[in-house]
């Protein structure tokens, strides 16, 4: 065993806290183990709460777990540390979105390198039937604000959640205008939620718990360290259907958002800017290397994701007597019950094969039952 059981039947938690959080959030801040390595352990272990009592011969055979982080299990101080963790969510009315949990966001689970627990502030719904990113230049131009302005106000009827990070410039334009029309917005921050940086942005981010909220893979009392950025902006990226890129340089946080939303295969745009505007040279460069698509409005976005806004009624009537086998009756209801949804989200919802998802999925496109939308989406 890593350590003795009669030291964890001494932990006590709160009544109410789910007692699995103090062993999920104790695995998240055991050095040398990150969310892939802490993955492959809960899903060889069967739990967190069993990865710290499976026996080290049983750990031994995890693939790519080797004696420094068996080693780093037996280090008993993180459960001080979690405790201490449970107290702040407790006080301070924190969720937390553990990953097997249904309020993680999903869309995040496609993405290898996703954490194993995120903590909240608000009134957040991670997983609404549409979400975009909008990041870009802490130096904003008043360009690049009334695009952001005008594009947020053009998605209002579809009730697109909308997603940033906080920071001055673009991500402060997106939470704001999502205020001003009413759209749910989380802003994804580099730090613990016992902060907010910047400090210019407290007022904002209470506006935004009332229809959204604050989101961090951090515990608290943790800064917004330069390194932890980069890990910020691949839950922005993650956890949305597109990310926008409004003004940017060549270099900067806006472009590894970009690249990481890319690397997950999901949709990215830009707003194209004068060649000699240096706020625009990013949005051009991943224009003009096919990693973007250029739009210019709300409704470009809107066609290119295939989204229609509620109350719209284009859903064909369906046949009353098609004939569905068991894997297509499966997978109609669960579009039915998300009313569009990506085909990898699928996919990691059923016990089906990917070969068999996309078979089935054609299957019920050539019935008449499914529509394919651009982006791998499908709607009813």
């Amino acid at each position: 065993m890593c350590f003795n059981h009669s030291w964890l039947q001494g932990i006590k938690t709160s009544t109410n806290i789910q007692p699995s959080f103090l062993f999920e959030i104790a695995l998240s801040l055991i050095d040398g183990i990150g969310p892939v390595k802490a993955k492959s352990l809960i899903k060889h272990c069967g739990s967190a709460q069993a990865v710290f009592t499976e026996r080290k011969s049983i750990l031994r055979k995890v693939p790519e777990i080797g004696l420094h982080a068996i080693k780093a299990l037996a280090n008993t101080s993180v459960f001080e540390r979690a405790e201490k963790e449970l107290k702040f969510i407790e006080e301070n009315n924190i969720q937390v979105h553990y990953y097997e949990n249904d309020n993680f966001p999903r869309r995040l689970l496609h993405c290898p390198d996703h954490p194993i627990i995120l903590y909240s502030r608000g009134q957040i719904n991670a997983n609404p039937p549409k979400v975009l990113s909008i990041v870009g230049t802490r130096r904003a131009t008043p360009y690049g604000k009334d695009i952001t302005q005008k594009i947020v106000a053009g998605l209002k009827d579809l009730d697109v959640l909308i997603c940033s990070g906080l920071a001055f410039g673009i991500d402060a334009e997106a939470h704001q205008a999502s205020i001003k029309n009413k759209l749910q917005t989380i802003g994804t921050v580099a730090h613990g939620l016992n902060i907010i940086y910047p400090r210019e942005h407290y007022g904002l981010a209470k506006q935004m718990e009332e229809n959204g909220g604050i989101l961090s893979e951090f515990i608290s009392g943790t800064i917004a360290n330069k390194e932890n950025f980069p890990k910020r902006n691949r839950i922005v990226a993650g956890m949305s259907d597109a990310t926008l890129v409004v003004e940017s340089k060549r270099r900067g946080g806006a472009l590894i958002t970009a690249y990481q939303a890319s690397g997950y295969n999901r949709d990215v745009f830009a707003i194209p800017g004068k060649v000699t505007d240096v706020h625009s040279e990013g949005c051009n460069l991943i224009i003009q290397r096919n990693v973007a698509t250029m739009i210019q409005s709300a409704e470009d976005i809107i066609n290119a994701m295939g989204w229609e806004a509620e109350g719209k009624d284009s859903t064909p009537q369906m046949e009353l007597f098609i004939d569905l086998s068991e894997n297509e009756s499966l997978i109609r209801n669960l579009v039915s019950e998300h009313q569009s949804i990506r085909r990898d989200e699928l996919s990691a919802l059923v016990k089906l094969s990917s070969g068999d998802v996309a078979s089935t999925l054609l299957s019920l496109e050539l019935k008449g039952v499914l529509k394919s939308l651009p982006g791998g989406v499908y709607t009813i």
